[in-house]
C-alpha cells in the first residue's frame, strides 16, 4: 500500500510540475514525459535510501 501511495503522490505532483514548467516555457504539455518521470521519481524515492549509509557519524 506504502508503494501505491508513494506513486499516487509523486504522479500527481510531477504531473503538476511538468504542466507548470512547460506552460512556462511556452511548450506544449505532454502527459506521457509527466508520467516516466513520475515512475522514475517513484523508484528514485525507494532507492536512494536503500543506497545512504544509516552508521553514526564519529565526531572529530
Amino acid at each position: 500500500m506504502r508503494y501505491l501511495a508513494t506513486f499516487f503522490w509523486a504522479f500527481l505532483l510531477v504531473q503538476m510540475l511538468s504542466y507548470v514548467v512547460s506552460s512556462m516555457m511556452g511548450a506544449e504539455y505532454h502527459f506521457e514525459t509527466g508520467a516516466l518521470l513520475a515512475v522514475i521519481a517513484t523508484v528514485l524515492i525507494y532507492v536512494v535510501p536503500t543506497i545512504l549509509p544509516n552508521d553514526p557519524v564519529e565526531k572529530h
